[in-house]
């Protein structure tokens, strides 16, 4: 048994990281310490000057781990990723950990492109963002190949013709097709010169530089080109109408974090400005949180918001100072590769540019608040119904639903979807291959799955589990459980003669649930969930199977020389075709693989001679 006093004692005067577990071994609460001994005495201590929601989570506290680091900044990221990763319960939760799109001009190739991505690297090429959503990125890209012609596959370019005929943005003027090695390449640079000065926010410049290319093209009668250069102009002066100007004589970028409280929740708003204007906004609500003051909630916030981004600005404004403010700096500083400044603007521009910030927080709390509150409610009533109606001992916070799919036996998958309060939990989801059942039998297959889900997981238990199928699939899944020695309720779904969901099975029993009920909605959903998420993985693997060529069959042939010989014969058909010195020939091929091909396609199969 873990004695909390004697271990009390054992507490290193270092800093670290401290685990809370409860009695189950689940990870409650995870936080860091310049002293862990000082740090994680204090919740033993006197109850007197700590929260409701701090005396909760001592209350289960059975035992708790901790990890030495060097330095505070170590324990800062550190505690991040751990929460991230488990996402303890009484540990503050940024939901929303999506990691935000860019947009990349490939500097670093002869002929650059400029793509969307969501991962930035040290690789020479020239990133600009982070833009608030995908649709903003896809916006900007439209804009920029509408007005310019540059490239969008991703061929390696020397400045040679690499493809015998160009694709179709080359005949509908969408690209000059440098591929053809037919292009000037300082043209090419100046368009993609053009392209950055508009990712930089210098579109008045570039408006400029266009009026005078549509002049010249003007004076010498070139009226394709100056109709062509109007439309440039026309279309930037649009975009320069939807943006707001936060300074003229700002250039560096910025993020703006403001908040708002209300009774039970917190909004967090977020506002992205670069080179002086504002290229967007985010909001995050924040729940269980009434207990904390707004410093606590400021520094957890950052935190997990910045772990989970790739880019991070120059200077980052918040409403107060928060007690690891530099650490939180320096740690940030190491993430950008030079120094962030985190500043509480106290009066002029920045000033009001918070106040705004908070303002729009305040509005997004009471437009967004209710409604939450609302979806909260109806989920916790549908789950309250469906304990009710299945007589469990305790509301279901965590439920595991399972499929099977499968087309005549081909690839049969199995899927676990999480729900938590009504909730999925993507990042528990799971997919497994049935490996163990030959042919259509969802019986063993479903045997299979619960069985390795919960010899893989034990410490994890759900609430209840939830099956896509009858009462045999149920009592399939009770059998495993019991030879697991696991008490977890298990139910099946009920269906009609349009194979859609009526009601549930429960303890062979029977139990319709009528359309407008809260819990048939949410049974629904949780089985239209499971469902997606088996047959997106079971025609993944189809289409692996599908486009599986015959060269797969030939030993010492992998993806890269399949491609190889693919380019240099054009076919299958070319490949069979092929003398011995011709394969030999082949980019990354050798005389005993050229062997293998050159006899696979030979009925005789016999040896080549020397």
């Amino acid at each position: 048994m873990f004695n909390i006093e004697e271990e009390l004692k054992k507490l290193p005067d270092k800093p670290g990281v401290y685990i809370m577990k409860n009695e189950s071994g689940e990870i409650i609460y995870v936080g860091k310490a310049i002293s862990l001994k000082k740090r994680v005495r204090q919740y033993f201590q006197s109850s007197r000057n700590n929260t409701i929601k701090v005396n909760a989570m001592v209350k289960n506290i059975s035992e708790f781990e901790y990890i030495i680091v060097d330095n505070e900044v170590e324990a800062l990221i550190l505690e991040s990723n751990l929460i991230k990763k488990h996402k303890p319960k009484y540990n503050v939760l940024l939901r929303d950990d999506k990691q935000y799109p860019y947009i990349k001009v490939t500097t670093n190739e002869k002929y650059p492109r400029v793509i969307k991505t969501r991962n930035v690297l040290k690789d020479g090429a020239k990133y600009f963002g982070p833009y608030p959503s995908g649709y903003a990125v896809n916006d900007a890209l439209e804009i920029i190949r509408n007005l310019y012609p540059i490239r969008t596959c991703n061929l390696k370019l020397n400045g040679e013709k690499v493809l015998d005929r160009p694709c179709l943005n080359y005949y509908i003027k969408r690209c000059l097709a440098p591929c053809q090695g037919n292009v000037d390449e300082n043209i090419y640079l100046e368009m993609i010169d053009e392209i950055l000065m508009f990712l930089n926010g210098r579109e008045d410049k570039l408006v400029e530089m266009i009026v005078e290319k549509m002049n010249e093209a003007s004076k010498n009668l070139d009226f394709e080109n100056a109709a062509k250069y109007r439309d440039q102009i026309n279309s930037l002066k649009l975009i320069l109408e939807k943006q707001k100007i936060v300074s003229a004589n700002n250039i560096i970028d910025q993020d703006i974090i403001g908040m708002a409280r209300g009774v039970e929740d917190v909004c967090v708003q977020v506002f992205f400005v670069r080179a002086g204007k504002i290229m967007g906004r985010e909001h995050f609500i924040l729940s269980d949180v009434e207990h904390l003051d707004r410093s606590e909630i400021l520094s957890s916030f950052i935190k997990q918001f910045y772990l989970g981004t790739a880019y991070v600005p120059k200077e980052i404004f918040v409403e107060e100072e928060f007690e690891d403010i530099a650490a939180v700096s320096k740690w940030l500083s190491e993430k950008r590769g030079t120094k962030v400044d985190i500043r509480v603007p106290k009066r002029g521009e920045k000033s009001q540019l918070m106040e705004m910030v908070r303002n729009n927080a305040l509005n997004t709390l009471n437009q967004y608040g209710e409604d939450i509150k609302r979806k909260t409610k109806e989920r916790e009533s549908a789950l309250g119904k469906l304990a009710n109606i299945m007589e469990l001992d305790k509301i279901p916070f965590r439920i595991e639903a399972f499929d099977i799919s499968n087309i005549q036996g081909i690839e049969p998958v199995g899927s676990m979807v999480v729900f938590e309060n009504g909730i999925p939990k993507k990042s528990d989801y799971r997919r497994f291959k049935i490996k163990t059942v030959i042919g259509p039998n969802d019986y063993a297959s479903m045997a299979e799955i619960i069985k390795r889900r919960f010899e893989r997981w034990p410490s994890c238990l759900p609430d209840l589990i939830m099956i896509d199928g009858g009462k045999g699939q149920v009592n399939i899944v009770e059998r495993v459980l019991k030879d697991l020695g696991i008490d977890i309720a298990v139910c099946g779904l009920v269906k009609d003669d349009f194979h859609r969901t009526r009601g549930i099975i429960y303890r062979n029993n029977e139990i319709n649930l009528e359309e407008s009920e809260e819990t048939f909605k949410l049974i629904t959903r949780i089985q239209d969930e499971a469902h997606r998420f088996a047959i997106s993985y079971h025609r993944s693997l189809r289409s692996k199977k599908i486009f599986k060529s015959v060269l797969d069959d030939i030993n010492g042939v992998g993806e890269k020389r399949k491609k190889a010989l693919l380019k240099t014969f054009g076919s299958v058909d070319g490949i069979k075709q092929a003398s011995l010195e011709e394969l030999i020939a082949v980019e990354g091929m050798n005389k005993v693989v050229a062997e293998e091909v050159y006899n696979f396609f030979r009925k005789d199969n016999t040896k080549c001679e020397e």
